[in-house]
């Protein structure tokens, strides 16, 4: 999201206020995925950061960006306030440009704002991104949403039930969500969450610690 459009515009305005209110809640699907986040951090499409801090404080090293300057500014504050490791960036999310490889890439709510082209591109990207035995975390849209006021028109895209599982083919799968919230006019929004571990190296072993199971829930 290189300019500002209709859904940069409404994400400004809801971290603003957010930022304003001290609104720093982790939301239901940064909650299910932050127990599988480990070392070097990138958080694509982070918001006000809440998942980059609590990763932060424990122990993680975080890259943060999102198209939000607002959002960006008061991750910022706040890391530096609390002296944390992140790093913060105003970025277009669409074309990401970001070097090396990281222990664990996050993109919750992010690759629906995006034309099918370009939301499957970026989800090839952040897979390129994820080292070996790390981790992928990816939350989306999926067919069934009918509340659509935060894009701009022909601007998204809402994945197909399993096209995310299915995506990661050949990773591990260690978290797998489905949700239905209600929306403003009788609409609903329907989500796809997913953590998937990317094969390790021969001779290496993926993170030692226990894992929760799947949750599968229609």
């Amino acid at each position: 999201m290189s300019v500002k459009n209709r859904t940069v515009e409404f994400f400004e305005r809801q971290f603003q206020q957010q930022a304003a209110a001290r609104e720093y809640d982790l939301n239901p699907f940064e909650r299910a995925v932050a127990p599988f986040v480990f070392g070097e951090v990138l958080d694509l499409g982070c918001g006000l950061g809440n998942l980059s801090i609590v990763a932060a404080e424990n122990g993680c090293r975080v890259t943060a960006l999102d198209a939000s300057a607002a959002a960006i500014a008061d991750l910022a504050r706040r890391a530096e306030e609390q002296r944390l490791n992140i790093t913060a960036r105003e970025a277009d999310l669409k074309n990401f440009a970001v070097e090396g490889q990281f222990d664990s890439v996050v993109a919750i709510g992010l690759f629906m704002f995006f034309p099918k082209e370009d939301a499957h591109k970026g989800l090839a990207r952040l897979k390129e991104l994820v080292r070996p035995a790390g981790i992928a975390a990816v939350n989306v849209l999926i067919q069934g949403t009918t509340y659509l006021g935060m894009f701009e028109p022909d601007e998204y895209y809402l994945f197909a039930e399993n096209e995310l599982p299915e995506s990661f083919a050949g990773w591990g799968v260690e978290y797998l969500h489905l949700d239905s919230f209600p929306a403003p006019g009788h609409t609903v929004k329907r989500f796809c969450t997913l953590v998937a571990r990317r094969r390790q190296v021969s001779g290496f072993s993926a993170r030692p610690d226990p894992k929760p199971p799947i949750a599968e829930d229609q």
